[in-house]
Formats: C-alpha cells, sequence, structure tokens
C-alpha cells in the first residue's frame, strides 16, 4: 500500500474498525451470489430478481433517513452492534430455512426488507464515524480503504460462491454470511467509542423529523450537493437496470453456468477494486468536479463494448472495467461529500442525500427486470449503456459540479 493508506491504517480505531467491516463484507460477497441465484432458480424470472434488489434498496434508502439521525444522537457503536446481531438472525432463519425445507420466496423478499433497513441504519453509523475516527481531511483515503475490502471480498467469494451454490446450493453461503456479522460484532465492540461525544437517549418521533429537514435543508442549500445528489439518482438507475439484469443475462445470452456466473463477478469486483484503490490516490490537488466529469466520460464510453458483446470473455472484461470506473466514482463522490459536511450533522445529510440517490434503483431495478423476461437480457443492457452516455454529456453540461474544487 501506499504511504497515504498505511497513514490511514496507523490510527488503532480505525484498523479495528476496519476489520470489523471487512469481516462483514465476506459474508456479503457470499450472500451477493447466493439469493440472486437462490431467487432465479426458484422463480426463472428477471423481474423476480428485480424485485429482489428493489427489497434490498428501497427500505435502505428511506430508513437511511432514520439511521442519519440516529447515528448523530446515539452510541454509534452499540447501535452497529445491534444491526449486526439483526443481521445475524435474519441469515440464520435463511440457513435453517433452506436446510429444513421451509425457505420460501415470501420469507426471502421479507428477510431481504429486514436485512435491508438494519444494513441502512447500520451505513448511517459507518458514515459518521468514519470522520469521527481519522478526521475529514482523509475521508476519502479511508472509504477508498473499505470499498477496496469490500471489492476485495466480492473478487475472491463470489466464485467460491457460485462454484458452491453449483455442486451443494445457497447452504455454506447463508450459514457463512451469518458467522461473519456474528465476528464483526465482536470486533467492533473492541473500540472504545465510535462517537458521538456525547451520546444522548433515543429520540423521539419529532426529534428524527427535525434531524431528517435539518440534512434534507443542509443538501438543498448546496449547488454542488443538491446536483450531484440528483446525477446520482439517474445514474443509479441505469446502474440498477443493469444490475438487475446480469445473471440473466450472463446465462440466457452466453450460456454461463452458476459457477460461470460466480467467477463473472468475482472478476467485475477486480476492476471495482482496482477502481476503489485509485481513488484514494487521486492527488488533492485534482479539481473534485473536474476528475468525476472525466470519470463519467470513461464510464460511459467503455461501457459500450458491453452493449454488443457477442462472446462472453468482452462481456466480462468491460464490465470490469466499467466496474473500476464506478467505484473510482462512488469513492470520490462519498469523500468529497463528507468533507463539505460539518461533522456535527454528517449522519443526517448522508441519509438526506442516500434516500435521494437511491431512489432511482427501485424503478431501474424493476423496469430492467420487466424488460429482460418480456424482450431478452440484452435490451436493458443497452438501454443502460446509452444512458451512461448520456450522463456523460450531462455532468460535463453543470458548472456547479464541473467547477466544484472542494
Amino acid at each position: 500500500m501506499s504511504a497515504r493508506s498505511e497513514s490511514v491504517f496507523r490510527n488503532r480505531a480505525f484498523r479495528l474498525f476496519f476489520t470489523g467491516q471487512s469481516l462483514g463484507f465476506v459474508g456479503d460477497g457470499l450472500r451477493l451470489i447466493a439469493i440472486p441465484l437462490l431467487v432465479y432458480r426458484l422463480t426463472g424470472s428477471a423481474l423476480n430478481i428485480g424485485v429482489t434488489y428493489a427489497l434490498e434498496l428501497g427500505p435502505f434508502a428511506l430508513f437511511g433517513l432514520v439511521g442519519g439521525s440516529l447515528a448523530d444522537r446515539l452510541d454509534r457503536r452499540k447501535v452497529m452492534i445491534a444491526c449486526d446481531a439483526v443481521r445475524f438472525a435474519v441469515l440464520a432463519v435463511f440457513a435453517v430455512g433452506y436446510a429444513r425445507g421451509f425457505l420460501s420466496l415470501g420469507i426471502l423478499y421479507g428477510g431481504i426488507v429486514v436485512l435491508s433497513i438494519a444494513a441502512a441504519v447500520f451505513v448511517g453509523g459507518q458514515a459518521s464515524a468514519v470522520p469521527y475516527l481519522i478526521g475529514k481531511h482523509r475521508a476519502t483515503q479511508a472509504m477508498s480503504a473499505l470499498f477496496a475490502a469490500e471489492q476485495l471480498s466480492q473478487t475472491v467469494l463470489p466464485p467460491v460462491g457460485g462454484a458452491l451454490f453449483a455442486l451443494v446450493g445457497p447452504l455454506p453461503a447463508l450459514a457463512a454470511n451469518a458467522c461473519t456479522y456474528l465476528a464483526s460484532q465482536v470486533a467492533l465492540a473492541t473500540i472504545d467509542t465510535l462517537g458521538p461525544e456525547a451520546p444522548g437517549p433515543l429520540p423521539r418521533l419529532h426529534e428524527v423529523a427535525s434531524d431528517i429537514a435539518v440534512g434534507f435543508r443542509f443538501a438543498w442549500r448546496d449547488p454542488a450537493l443538491r446536483t450531484m445528489s440528483a446525477l446520482s439518482l439517474v445514474f443509479n438507475f441505469f446502474g440498477l437496470m443493469t444490475g438487475a439484469v446480469m445473471i440473466p443475462f450472463l446465462k440466457r445470452d452466453f450460456g454461463a453456468s452458476d459457477a460461470v456466473v460466480g467467477y463473472a463477478l468475482g472478476i467485475g469486483a477486480v476492476g471495482a477494486l482496482f477502481g476503489s484503490w485509485l481513488a484514494g490516490q487521486v492527488p488533492k490537488s485534482w479539481p473534485f468536479g473536474r476528475t468525476i466529469v472525466v470519470a463519467y466520460a470513461c464510464d460511459g464510453v467503455l461501457f459500450v463494448p458491453v452493449m454488443f458483446a457477442r462472446n462472453l470473455a468482452t462481456a466480462i472484461a468491460f464490465l470490469a472495467i466499467t466496474n473500476a470506473c464506478v467505484l473510482f466514482e462512488i469513492a470520490q463522490i462519498v469523500g468529497w461529500r463528507m468533507r463539505v459536511t460539518p461533522e456535527a450533522v454528517v449522519g443526517r445529510v448522508f441519509g438526506a442525500v442516500r434516500l435521494v440517490v437511491l431512489i432511482g434503483t427501485v424503478p431501474g431495478a424493476l423496469i430492467g427486470g420487466a424488460l429482460a423476461d418480456r424482450y431478452g437480457a440484452r435490451l436493458p443492457i443497452v438501454v443502460s449503456g446509452i444512458g451512461y452516455l448520456a450522463m456523460a454529456l450531462v455532468v460535463a453540461a453543470f458548472p456547479a459540479v464541473r467547477d466544484e474544487r472542494r
């Protein structure tokens, strides 16, 4: 690692925090492949996979507002440990249900909603804890390290999960995912504090509503933050249109097996891992606006070969390259958002912005799945590609983003 990354890990509390997050990422990497493949095996429908993503991302966006309020008021460490306990319980039910034969699509959908709500509150604490532990000036490097750990787990584990699914079904992945949340609780418990300095009692409903309003007001009054959030909403619409149909696209258009799907997702995560690492290496002298404009342009152009790919190797290669662009963008945007937001309200602002940027994911996943079932999985891929190219032009046209230098 570079000296810049090493300086982040000199902070003992951040090392422990990073360990806890990484353990959770291990389980998530297995679940990433297990649940969509399980839903596809049960239904054979791209739309049902889209529903799965919608149920995961919709509640995540909505309850992120509550998570942001709680993160600014309560002991973040206790809140995050409680969220991991809930996630452990849900995955344990999935594993036992599959082993005993009572796991149904309805149980999966209900459990995914609970997982999503717990994740929203957890991430609210995470977003506030990072600048508290290491300072706002190193937030981009810290988030790049966390994103890199997440993508590393998704590089190694989807191929393993895909192979296990093909051989013995989803049970090992579900059980391992449950155990990693249990291990994450232990790691978080070793940290003295994640802030805030003076945690208060559980807020009342009107206090939560007031916190939510504070987050939206701050985001709306900052032109760059407001514009970037709206653009991210549209970009996520096209992104989830692609994500929801990726398994049907690989299976129907290229005849990929469950194991090959796992390998494809792993290779894609290699690109994302590189993009996460690269985001942490960008010199501070590079203005955020120009950097993000170039990243969006690269993303749009490099996705074109995926739209017209006729062999699996070409599709996977360019998906990995565009994944690098996407994770570079995400790390840059999240780090920038932390820099421009006062620490006292970072949870509330992140909750408000997260709701806005994730609004597009639900219709994107549902429309992508519906198009794939009716017209084939390549159509939503092509629509997404056209959307990415359009977004590259639109981002460059907004001075509030293009000229942003904070």
